[in-house]
């Protein structure tokens, strides 16, 4: 069995426990320690891979380009994010009236998991001029539940466009493929 069917098993197997969010974690843990994450997803190219998608869980591949920032978004349901190679800075908000407000961060790096709750809003942002890969994993359908994103620069409200998103990734692609030639 490949290591992402495997992956998305234990993931699928995992919220049918008592405490989904923890199991899912252990999973993460396992696939970890077992550095087999790291290559299965050796050829970096940028994006939002979709695993497995279902209303109680999606299990996406996503692979960060260096030097990006994502602005501002909540998920709505409860995620784990798992790093497996290069580094994550997470920017946390909260509401505040009509907008948000900065409230702490947190650095992931390789062989970090970390569980958000379901009222996280947070800004991803990986300052390194190397590939981040992380497995992030959700309890719902992340493709499909409406949520929110808010401007980088007026911290305005918007309705969530994973469209928009797959393009930022596009772009930072682009741009740091460019660097390179």
């Amino acid at each position: 069995m490949a290591v992402t069917d495997e992956l998305v098993v234990g993931c699928v197997d995992a919220i049918a426990e008592k405490d989904p969010r923890g199991a899912v974690r252990e999973v993460l843990e396992q696939a970890l320690a077992s550095r087999k994450l790291g290559d299965a997803f050796s050829n970096p190219t940028a994006g939002l891979n979709v695993l497995y998608n279902a209303p109680d869980l999606t299990v996406i591949n996503l692979v960060w380009p260096p030097l990006f920032s994502l602005y501002p978004h909540d998920h709505r349901m409860w995620a784990a994010i798992c790093i497996y190679s290069g580094r994550e800075d997470n920017a946390f908000y909260r509401r505040r009236g009509e907008s948000i407000v900065c409230s702490g961060g947190k650095e992931l790096l390789e062989g970090d998991v970390q569980l958000l709750g379901d009222d996280v809003i947070h800004a991803v942002q990986t300052p390194a001029r190397s590939y981040t890969g992380a497995i992030h994993v959700y309890g719902g359908d992340f493709i499909a539940k409406p949520r929110s994103q808010w401007d980088a620069d007026t911290l305005e409200e918007h309705s969530y466009d994973l469209e928009a998103v797959r393009q930022e990734f596009d772009l930072a692609e682009k741009r740091f493929k460019a660097t390179r030639d």
